[in-house]
């Protein structure tokens, strides 16, 4: 047994516990995915409080309906879809708030904090201005799927139930993001392994 599929199998049964009124299951669960979803909100918020903010309520949402999951096995996936869902909430209640001239209290977007790594502020600022720079260069979908497989290590078929997609629909847009990342990638300073 690999321990791929040793992960695998504990989460699915700490999933059924939790689902039937496990706490102590459930909480196990969030320090397991806790790290991984961070990083993933991190990515796109580009922002410590907000993406602590933005977990706190992906768990919350994630605890109040997990009888809603079909697929123990798929828990991570269906996480990840919550986390994505409440990231457009709130770079949506950001683009409202920033509208009518409330500001944050934070650090401009232009400018994001040194994040969950302890990048110093100088790395991080020329990390994500890379990123983002190739990123920018995407339609939505090839963004989000490059995001997801890369930056959020998520396998075809997690993505295509993060996403709502068939299989098929994300392998054509990691592929072609892949092809522009392999043309674009040094004009930003990255470059992509061939096993990418």
């Amino acid at each position: 047994m690999t321990p791929e599929t040793q992960d695998s199998d504990e989460i699915t049964a700490l999933v059924g516990l939790a689902m039937a009124g496990g706490r102590a299951a459930f909480e196990r669960l969030v320090v397991m995915h806790q790290g991984g979803i961070f990083g993933m909100v991190y990515a796109r918020m580009q922002s410590r409080a907000d993406a602590e903010d933005v977990v706190q309520d992906v768990f919350l949402s994630a605890f109040r309906n997990l009888s809603t999951l079909r697929d123990p096995a798929l828990f991570k996936a269906w996480l990840c879809r919550i986390a994505l869902n409440k990231v457009r909430d709130a770079l949506r209640r950001r683009r409202i708030a920033s509208f009518f001239g409330f500001g944050r209290d934070e650090v401009p977007d232009d400018h994001p904090d040194p994040g969950p790594d302890g990048f110093d502020h100088a790395a991080a600022r020329q990390f994500w201005s890379k990123v983002n720079g190739f990123l920018d260069t995407l339609p939505a979908l090839q963004r989000e799927v490059f995001r997801l497989r890369f930056l959020d290590h998520l396998g075809i078929q997690e993505i295509a139930v993060v996403m709502g997609k068939n299989e098929s629909t994300v392998k054509t847009h990691l592929y072609r993001a892949l092809d522009k990342f392999k043309t674009l990638g040094s004009q930003y300073g990255v470059s992509v392994g061939e096993d990418a």
